[in-house]
């Protein structure tokens, strides 16, 4: 499902990453763990396009068939709109709209209609438990509520590979239990690929691989 070579990030004369291969089999779950300042989110944003690797033309990042590193930055957008799932520590939800309004922007953007859109938010809603809090903008849930309707946003387009990066990291630890079962019932049900960048040891034990990171670089 993903096949990286090469990949090196550098800032300035700083080095983040130094010459990154990683393979992900599709419907595998990966956890990277490491200490803080290791690459470990640079890695997880160059992966998922959000950056890009400082040498892109002796890198690739192949995901399903197609190296998103050869792409412009037009296609690059739609790619990233159509196959990947982001969520983040910090749910990221607009605060003015309401769940599920935040979940429907992804399909929004990548052009389904409305009456669609709206159709597979409330299935995701339902799916996730979180039935009746349509109308709820952010403040107005929980941080456990939060982070599922972040899930739902990353599932809407019905992504080949979600990015995680310490998803359960502003979680109490009920929460963070739900949401890291959460991952895996969604890998089972839907065989999505899963790459989470965590340092929740509980989450990395249940992970199919844990990958270390370390000074910029990988470590099996």
């Amino acid at each position: 499902m993903i096949k990286a070579q090469n990949i090196s990030k550098n800032y300035g004369d700083l080095s983040i990453l130094k010459s990154i291969d990683l393979e992900v089999n599709k419907g595998e779950i990966i956890a990277i763990v490491g200490a803080s300042g290791a690459g470990k989110t640079t890695l997880l944003q160059v992966l998922g396009s959000l950056d890009q690797a400082s040498n892109t033309s002796e890198c690739s990042i192949q995901i399903g068939a197609i190296d998103i590193t050869k792409l412009t930055s037009k296609e690059l957008a739609q790619f990233r709109n159509k196959h990947i799932g982001f969520i983040f520590q910090f749910h990221q939800l607009l605060p003015e709209f309401t769940a599920l309004e935040n979940i429907c922007i992804p399909a929004f953007i990548a052009g389904t209609s409305k009456q669609d859109a709206i159709a597979r938010a409330k299935e995701l809603l339902s799916y996730l438990g979180l039935k009746g809090r349509e109308d709820h903008k952010p403040n107005q849930l929980s941080g456990g509520e939060q982070q599922r309707v972040a899930v739902a946003r990353a599932l809407m387009n019905q992504p080949d590979v979600i990015l995680a990066d310490e998803p359960s990291g502003n979680l109490d630890s009920e929460s963070a239990k739900n949401l890291h079962d959460l991952f895996f019932k969604l890998r089972d049900e839907f065989k999505q690929t899963f790459i989470i960048v965590t340092h929740n040891k509980e989450l990395a034990a249940m992970a199919d691989r844990t990958l270390y990171m370390k000074d910029g670089k990988l470590i099996n």
